[in-house]
């Protein structure tokens, strides 16, 4: 059975008199995973980060780590590697001497040092660059010593904020594919920040959505996707599509939903909602799938093509089957001549499973 590492137990942190950075939280975070808190700037991500850290005071709450509470300790007593979002390298400093700097603090022996270092620059790819500053070093290799450093002294909790923010598109998706390399190979427990909710589908084991000090959903990244608990999370972790409508009847296994005189949707019933009730329903755009029209289904309007953009392995389809429902559906590009038409009719269909229904107090 996996083991709690970290538990964060109710947690505040209040700035001045009004500013709750962090509300109420609770978080457990188990040995050996990746585990990303992800949200908009203001969320209260990093403000977390840093009171695990110990770079922050808690306003309440308690932060254990294996049963212990830390809540007194500074950060070095707090047996963490820490990579912030600027590197924070030493200029004057060659690589080799950037990630001795933490085992020196701790008066490692000089022999252990040497062993310990050449081995860490080796796992984070940077071997034969010892000697290098880091002005000589390009952003990605930076990075790799920032990692290399936080890890060099095998911390039980390697944290990291929005590390990859500076870097461009390709380099940062490669160091993605390294990073989880890296982690799964280490085995270290890891809690990243990010605000890319791309980056945190690829990273994570786990994904913690914040939201103005909330933690709002925590589970693996396929759940929070597809069994997203409000609005705010399915439109922040991707492209969603929204309609709102009176619940006819509920059995059977489905609910039945009218949004308007064309369009009624049938939804798995997954929840007790009463009939006559006003939901909003949610299907991500690959969930809905375009042919020509044909006979009559469940789940099935005929719609025009209102729109098209070419998005290289992907296509976007905007699509409307009423006067006031639009919806985007994105498919696999196909060098085949199926691609759409602007002004083309079409048949929109998408099975029960696909759709999320939230009530008004999760919309």
């Amino acid at each position: 059975m996996t083991r709690v590492l970290v538990e964060v137990r109710n947690v505040a942190k209040r700035y001045a008199l009004s500013t709750l950075a962090v509300d109420d939280v609770s978080l457990s975070i188990y040995e050996g995973e990746f585990l990303t808190l992800l949200g908009p700037s203001g969320s209260g991500k990093t403000t977390t980060l840093m009171l695990i850290a110990g770079f922050e005071d808690l306003t309440s709450g308690q932060i254990l780590v294996r049963g212990a509470s830390v809540g007194v300790l500074p950060p070095e007593k707090r047996d963490i590697g820490m990579v912030f979002q600027n590197y924070a390298l030493f200029p004057h400093m060659t690589v080799f001497h950037n990630v001795a700097f933490p085992l020196r603090m701790r008066r490692v022996p000089r022999h252990d040092i040497e062993r310990r270092v050449r081995e860490t620059v080796k796992t984070v790819h940077l071997a034969g660059l010892e000697d290098r500053f880091p002005r000589q070093l390009s952003g990605g290799q930076q990075q790799r010593v920032a990692l290399a450093r936080a890890l060099v002294y095998r911390p039980s909790l390697l944290l990291m904020d929005e590390p990859l923010a500076a870097l461009d598109k390709r380099l940062r998706e490669e160091m993605q594919a390294e990073l989880k390399a890296i982690q799964r190979q280490l085995g270290v427990t890891t809690l990243y920040v990010t605000h890319d909710q791309q980056e945190a589908l690829t990273l994570s084991d786990r994904i913690g959505v914040m939201n103005h000090g909330r933690l709002v959903q925590v589970g693996a990244p396929v759940d929070v996707y597809d069994r997203p608990v409000d609005r705010f999370t399915a439109e922040f972790l991707g492209e969603a599509n929204f309609v709102e409508g009176r619940v006819e009847s509920a059995g059977d296994g489905l609910l039945r939903v009218r949004v308007d005189d064309r369009v009624r949707v049938a939804v798995e019933l997954r929840t007790d909602v009463t009939v006559g009730a006003t939901v909003e329903l949610m299907i991500r755009p690959e969930s809905l799938d375009v042919a020509a029209p044909s006979e009559v289904a469940a789940n099935q309007w005929t719609g025009i093509v209102r729109d098209t953009a070419f998005l290289g392995e992907l296509v976007r389809y905007t699509v409307t089957v009423s006067d006031g429902v639009t919806f985007k559906i994105v498919r696999q590009y196909r060098k085949d001549g199926t691609a759409l038409k602007t002004g083309q009719h079409v048949r929109v269909t998408a099975a029960a499973g696909a759709w999320t229904v939230f009530t008004p107090a999760a919309a």
